[in-house]
């Protein structure tokens, strides 16, 4: 065998390792980097799919993604020079709300650029994750719903767990008004609304709404994601 054919045998394997770690990435946690572009742009691509799990584990026959794969990632990316961006995927319909903030806090601390992308939704907890990065999209059918904070089961002391549901409340909303074009108040007033829910509080936006209220930037698919996403690393880089 020549050396062009040894160097080409080499090339294959490579590729060949290189795509049973991303589909072992994939498999495992929804995420992958995103390598192959015409531009050489490592993108690292991370999903929040279903509900997000807590502290507490829920049901192995629910979809979750698990807080706690997420933040470390989140550390190895800001520390590894070779990825230049990140695209958030989100289909998710909220979950634990510590977790998903403390999610969104991270994301939203990244030195890299970032983009997210809304498919199916990006309910309750979901919204602060959908306006944590630097651009947000959301396809057309795409819906957010926004509504108050809620707990299950028995409540101690009435007037202390409704302060501490206040104050994360209060943070939450805050959260959303600093990262999108939306304000405290619209916010609060669409979590507080009895007429679109027959049975609860809240408000459903689809696609175009979520932009005209300013909580997302545009409406688009994954080539806009992607486009957005270049066009902030270089930027970035220049």
């Amino acid at each position: 065998m020549s050396d062009s054919e040894k160097k080409d045998e080499k090339k294959i394997q490579e590729q060949r390792n290189e795509d049973s770690t991303r589909n072992e990435q994939i498999l495992e946690f929804g995420q992958t980097l995103l390598t192959r572009d015409e531009r050489d742009y490592a993108i690292y691509l991370m999903s929040i799919i279903g509900e997000i799990e807590g502290h507490e584990c829920l049901p192995s026959t629910s979809k979750t993604t698990k807080y706690e794969h997420v933040l470390p990632k989140l550390a190895a990316i800001e520390d590894d020079k070779n990825v230049d961006g990140v695209l958030l995927i989100l289909n998710t319909m909220g979950g634990d709300v510590e977790s998903g903030l403390a999610i969104a806090e991270m994301v939203a601390s990244l030195s890299k650029p970032t983009v997210s992308l809304v498919l199916g939704g990006s309910h309750s907890i979901g919204v602060p994750l959908a306006v944590s990065t630097d651009y947000s999209l959301i396809v057309p059918s795409g819906t957010m719903v926004i509504h108050p904070v809620r707990m299950s089961g028995t409540i101690i002391g009435a007037k202390q767990t409704y302060d501490y549901f206040r104050q994360m409340q209060d943070r939450i909303v805050g959260f959303i008004a600093r990262h999108s074009r939306v304000s405290m108040e619209r916010v609060e007033e669409m979590m507080m609304n009895t007429q679109m829910m027959t049975k609860d509080l809240g408000t459903i936006l689809v696609g175009e709404q979520a932009v005209q209220e300013g909580i997302i930037d545009a409406v688009g698919g994954i080539s806009d994601a992607f486009q957005a996403l270049y066009q902030r690393i270089e930027e970035r880089k220049h």
